[in-house]
């Protein structure tokens, strides 16, 4: 399974761009993907989705860096080179339906089934099976990734949310709650709890 996340200009795929994209291949957890892009032109920006991804108005227009096509080939590069491709994260059809957007935006081949892993789901079961309270909010279920990362013993992310780091951080929630072990080195010193 290949946990993904990105970072984007909004929430809506066919209207906003991406800015970067994290992976973690989870069966060979040392084989991450990081990359940056500029926004498509004429993308939809909010500024919401900027101040939790971390970026300027200056940094997401900068030509220097990659385009979205690019950091699509080279992500679908390197998901070739992992065993499983199942994409799996905390909301994984908002990552898939970015990166699938961007390849269709560019007549890219899609390889990716649509099935995914979500990380939420299988957290929210777990508070099920423990008997504990599902956070809400607005009536619905707030069981977001800093509450996952509390409940396997992991610290709470920054104010600003980086692909690489989430898709790191998602890994190892996944390994605590379904194998009940570590899988990155980083997060060795965070004890597992003892309910995993």
């Amino acid at each position: 399974m290949i946990i993904v996340d990105v970072e984007s200009t909004g929430v809506d795929s066919r209207l906003c761009s991406l800015l970067s994209v994290g992976a973690v291949d989870f069966n060979n957890p040392g084989n991450q993907f990081y990359m940056e892009c500029r926004a498509f032109e004429g993308s939809h920006v909010e500024k919401e989705a900027l101040k939790i991804a971390g970026f300027s108005s200056e940094q997401i227009h900068d030509a220097a860096k990659k385009t979205d096509r690019e950091v699509v080939v080279a992500f679908l590069k390197w998901m070739k080179g992992c065993g499983e491709w199942t994409l799996a994260g905390q909301n994984p059809s908002f990552d898939r339906d970015f990166l699938q957007e961007t390849a269709h935006r560019y007549h890219l081949d899609w390889p990716l089934a649509h099935r995914t892993i979500d990380l939420h789901s299988i957290a929210y079961y777990e508070f099920v099976r423990l008997g504990k309270d599902i956070p809400r909010k607005n009536n619905h279920s707030a069981l977001n990734l800093d509450r996952i990362l509390e409940h396997v013993g992991l610290r709470s992310r920054d104010e600003s949310h980086n692909a690489l780091n989430d898709a790191k951080l998602e890994s190892e929630a996944f390994s605590r709650l379904v194998y009940g072990k570590n899988l990155l080195t980083e997060y060795s010193s965070f004890p597992i709890p003892p309910r995993l």
